[in-house]
């Protein structure tokens, strides 16, 4: 029963790029600079002033 490495290999870059990828945007939010998420980013705690 030998374990077929193909899956792992197909799997570990994207598994890698997605994590690297919601690492950044976590970092991003808690910073309050992800402006993906609009003008005032996406901060709820940070500058509420419209």
């Amino acid at each position: 029963m030998d374990m077929d490495l193909r899956p792992l290999i197909v799997l570990a870059p994207i598994v890698l790029v997605v994590g690297w990828a919601a690492y950044n945007i976590i970092k991003a939010a808690i910073k309050g600079e992800a402006k993906l998420f609009g003008e005032r980013g996406n901060n709820p705690f940070g500058k509420s002033g419209s």
